[in-house]
């Protein structure tokens, strides 16, 4: 996913960390230099919309203004799921 809108410096990863976690989801999310946050996750698909719907909600102070997502096939390489920083 790619959310774009007031997600940065609001707890937007560190709110959406947590749900995934809830959701037994795994993979990652991180801030881009151009403002907005990306989200790679993977685990079951009803989980995976229970995030994207969280994730276009509004958690915590962001004011999100627009989500784009690809579904793609797992590649199972994550073992959880963490905040991670640009190279």
């Amino acid at each position: 996913m790619l959310i774009s809108g007031m997600v940065q410096g609001v707890y937007y990863r560190s709110n959406t960390k947590d749900k995934a976690l809830s959701l037994g989801l795994k993979g990652w999310v991180r801030n881009l230099l151009d403002g907005r946050v990306e989200v790679v996750a993977e685990g079951e698909e009803e989980q995976l919309m229970q995030l994207l719907d969280y994730c276009r909600d509004n958690p915590g102070y962001s004011r999100v203004e627009d989500v784009q997502s690809l579904l793609e096939k797992p590649t199972g390489e994550f073992k959880d799921f963490k905040v991670t920083y640009m190279d």
